[in-house]
């Protein structure tokens, strides 16, 4: 076990992860507006958007009028999901200068979502990272199912890891190793990460971690132990898995952030100027705030308390 990292990089889901698993959906204007309040707050990386078919992700259509319409800052990266050499192209048409790539460690989980077998899926997404390589955009990596999976049930290690080498062969600068199901625990976290890290370095790792059995952040701190210092998540804790009954959203941003802080580490970020966009974005949903850190705040402003 390593010193925990003295900065976090926080990669913010909430615009494309998040409301592509809500019920409810946003105007282009609204998802305009959500991403530029994170970037108020102090985010300075986005998952803005994904250039899937709109019949499959109703709620991603008109991502290309998302990314055209932001107020870009050249301190903040937005990415955007692109599953083939189309979508690509539509995302680079808009200005992306990243992309994203999203495999899974089960098979089943691959043919259930995808419709082909883990190395038929790297055969698609090398071809997305050698075009996108060719164009200079980026190119960051995710494994689904990396702690278990809703048809396969436990998923190894070895595999998982398997799958993270093969994202960075391809050409992904980094890997977000994902408990897309929220069914992890530390220990069970730190033993697929040590096994990823025997060929991808920790500075190339992030982690990615939905809360359904309250695990989320013991998870982190134990990912943070080994050094890794890029997590994933989404204000007010918006998303979920469609594929896995009970599956929660991802752990909150506000709940990482004061975490982090609580711990002397850096961020960047702004907590009270972050809860209120995870109390707007909730408001514009008419869904409950997920953050416990925002529940707890709005109690203490209601007893004229400081948070």
């Amino acid at each position: 076990m390593i010193e925990s990292p003295e900065r976090v990089r926080i990669v913010e889901v909430g615009p494309r992860d998040g409301l592509q698993n809500e019920s409810g959906q946003l105007s282009v204007e609204d998802r305009i507006a959500f991403i530029e309040r994170l970037a108020d707050a102090g985010i300075r990386h986005i998952e803005a958007g994904s250039f899937v078919s709109p019949r499959w992700v109703p709620s991603m259509a008109g991502s290309d009028q998302v990314i055209t319409g932001i107020r870009r800052r050249q301190d903040v990266r937005y990415t955007a999901l692109t599953p083939n050499l189309t979508g690509l192209q539509r995302a680079m048409d808009a200005g992306v200068r990243e992309v994203a790539v999203f495999a899974a460690a089960s098979e089943a989980f691959s043919q259930k979502n995808i419709n082909c077998s883990i190395d038929e899926s790297m055969q698609r997404f090398a071809a997305v990272c050698e075009a996108a390589q060719q164009a200079g955009v980026a190119v960051r990596g995710y494994v689904s199912c990396a702690m278990g999976c809703p048809w396969q049930g436990d998923v190894p290690a070895r595999e998982v890891a398997r799958v993270t080498g093969l994202l960075m062969d391809i050409g992904c600068y980094e890997v977000s190793v994902g408990d897309t199901i929220g069914v992890g625990t530390p220990r069970q976290v730190q033993q697929v990460l040590e096994c990823c890290m025997e060929r991808t370095d920790a500075s190339q790792l992030a982690v990615h971690f939905h809360d359904t059995y309250g695990q989320a952040l013991a998870n982190i701190l134990a990912a943070l132990q080994l050094g890794i210092a890029t997590v994933d998540s989404s204000v007010a804790g918006l998303g979920g898995c469609p594929y896995a009954r009970g599956a929660s959203g991802n752990v909150s941003t506000e709940d990482v952030i004061y975490m982090l802080h609580g711990m002397g580490i850096e961020t960047g970020v702004d907590l009270p100027a972050l809860v209120r966009t995870g109390q707007w974005i909730s408001a514009q949903l008419q869904r409950p705030v997920q953050s416990r850190v925002s529940v707890a705040t709005a109690s203490h402003s209601e007893d004229g308390e400081d948070p």
